[in-house]
């Protein structure tokens, strides 16, 4: 439903984007990631309107998305975006905000929607509080509230949690992409954080430069990464021979995650350990190996100095090899 066909843009002389093309499904979730400067957040505005393009063309079921050169109103009322500068009235109430755009024929109507939103963002306590007055990661729940307050056909969330506590924000990733999925609500997010990504998103983009370098599901991208920032976006990782895991005799560098690797007293690969990360409930081990870090994940903490072995898990064998 949403097609990017070509698409290049640029400040003065500056390029920021080239050549991007790409589809997004009616209720489908896509993520967009990315290194900060990597075009993320201008690739929003333009699905937005917010820019006019020279290069390319954006449809939405067939109506071309416009920029100011063509309309008085940047925006469509099909698509909603939510940028983090919020855009909130801050001299209303939540519920004032998030009921803004509802009609107000409907006033039973109106503030029942407004109640189910403020619920699901969890504000309840804060209905009545005028926005001026919440922190940010409280605004930033109130801009995801109205934004769909009007149920658009497609939303645009740029690092949509960004301000939001850790502690809140589990519940709120869940209940929102749960809620845009039933709704089916196509969803483009922005976003740094996996988290965002490998349990909801359908597909996933990887910017670089301007332009996209991976283009697939969040599983596939996870499994093969071609390269160091696709890796390094799903996990710690290290870049090994495939000759030194005697995967083959070859040279061919391969990517492994920390998780991958496990101790094993008949393993061939020496290291030594050097620091110990806490985790919580794991340690992320680093340890010295042909001069070069190595990391790893281990259930206890590790002596520093001590000469260990350690191999590729069976998982990750058969991963490599696929």
């Amino acid at each position: 439903m949403l097609q990017v066909q070509n698409l290049s843009f640029g400040y003065d002389t500056k390029t920021i984007l080239e050549n991007i093309s790409f589809s997004v499904e009616q209720g489908e979730q896509l993520s967009i990631i990315g290194e900060s400067g990597s075009g993320k957040s201008t690739l929003l505005k333009l699905l937005y309107g917010t820019y006019d393009l020279p290069e390319g063309n954006i449809f939405w079921k067939n109506q071309p998305i416009l920029g100011p050169k063509f309309n008085l109103v940047i925006g469509y009322d099909f698509m909603k975006y939510v940028s983090q500068e919020f855009d909130l009235m801050p001299f209303i109430s939540v519920k004032e905000n998030i009921g803004k755009f509802l009609s107000n024929f409907f006033p039973e109507e109106k503030d029942k929607r407004a109640t189910e939103l403020i619920e699901l963002v969890d504000l309840v306590e804060f209905t009545d509080t005028k926005v001026k007055l919440l922190s940010g990661g409280q605004k930033q729940r109130v801009a995801l509230a109205r934004a769909i307050a009007r149920q658009p056909e497609i939303i645009l969330l740029d690092e949509p949690f960004s301000h939001i506590d850790n502690f809140q924000k589990q519940t709120l990733r869940r209940n929102l992409f749960k809620y845009l999925k039933e709704k089916n609500i196509t969803c483009v997010v922005a976003t740094h954080d996996r988290e965002d990504v490998l349990p909801y998103a359908d597909k996933m983009i990887v910017l670089n430069n301007g332009k996209i370098i991976a283009y697939n599901t969040p599983k596939n991208l996870y499994t093969t990464p071609k390269k160091p920032l696709i890796a390094s976006f799903f996990d710690e990782f290290n870049t090994m021979k495939a000759s030194d895991l005697t995967l083959e005799s070859s040279d061919d560098m391969v990517f492994v995650y920390a998780h991958e690797l496990q101790l094993s007293k008949d393993a061939v690969l020496e290291v030594k350990i050097k620091h110990n990360y806490f985790r919580g409930h794991i340690y992320l081990i680093e340890a010295e190996y042909n001069s070069n870090s190595i990391f790893f994940y281990h259930n206890t903490e590790l002596k520093t100095n001590e000469v260990a072995h350690i191999k590729l898990t069976e998982a990750a064998k058969k991963r490599l090899k696929s």
